[in-house]
């Protein structure tokens, strides 16, 4: 199988605009995802990793970073991630991706393997997600078909918060969700997704202090930092109300069901 890498971003952010390119360690923080990504076992080539961002002269800086690293790019709608990654998908004849979301630089490279290695092993799935882990270190991993079922069936073009409902709340595709069970690997309560200023802060920190350079990160060594500094990890806690209710609020997500019903995704 053709196997890849989706990172959708783009640096017109609401909240935090041009995230991708603020440096941590003399480096862009969009390098960090890409180092945890080009880690997997499944990914032996930069060009597997395809930065999915908009046609929009706005990404023309994140483009040239990408490129830079090594990755491919695809350039398409600047809200609308399914037509992205459907069509990135079909450019480059990816067969399956682990798919990891801009905002995370510290995904979990240990979780991108498991997640694929249990789609590979099943042919009935369509995609696999995890639970359990601290907010913004999961990944999934989902197969063109999954990719294709969607594309069929969803109805919202403005789809870039939220986007994951349409694979795993709808029926439409096969899901199987994993569950973290390892102590080592779990922090209740962290936040670890870039959307404000407070998270880049703890980004930084953690970072700066357990990470050499061009290596990925493990998630037991970032849970360990998180425990000896307490502090450090509940710093950001208190934006995270105001983060779910914003996403419930723009995950306003209809799909036409297999029996040809319009309905909206509940959250």
């Amino acid at each position: 199988m053709n196997i890849g890498a989706l990172i959708p971003i783009r640096l017109k952010s609401e909240r935090l605009p041009n995230k991708a390119l603020l440096e941590i360690s003399g480096r862009p923080v969009c390098f960090h995802l890409f180092d945890q990504v080009f880690a997997s076992q499944f990914i032996t080539n930069k060009k597997q990793i395809v930065v999915c961002t908009t046609d929009q002269n706005s990404d023309d800086p994140l483009v040239d970073l990408a490129v830079n690293y090594g990755c491919s790019v695809f350039r398409g709608h600047p809200h609308d991630i399914i037509d992205r990654f459907y069509s990135a998908m079909v450019e480059f004849n990816l067969d399956a991706v682990i798919q990891a979301d801009g905002d995370d630089p510290l995904s979990s490279t240990e979780y991108m393997n498991l997640t694929m290695d249990t789609l590979l092993a099943n042919k009935e799935l369509d995609i696999v997600t995890i639970a359990g882990l601290p907010l913004g270190c999961a990944t999934k991993s989902f197969t063109k078909k999954a990719i294709a079922k969607v594309k069929s069936f969803y109805l919202t073009e403005n789809n870039d918060t939220g986007f994951i409902y349409y694979f795993t709340k709808t029926g439409l595709c096969n899901h199987l969700e994993l569950v973290c069970s390892n102590p080592t690997h779990q922090y209740k309560n962290a936040r670890l997704t870039l959307d404000y200023k407070e998270d880049f802060f703890v980004f930084k920190n953690i970072i700066e202090n357990i990470k050499e350079e061009s290596s990925n990160v493990a998630l037991e060594k970032i849970v360990t930092y998180l425990t000896n500094n307490s502090d450090l990890a509940t710093s950001n806690i208190k934006i995270d109300a105001e983060y779910w209710q914003r996403t419930r609020e723009k995950a306003s997500l209809q799909y036409r069901s297999l029996s040809d019903e319009t309905k909206l995704i509940e959250i």
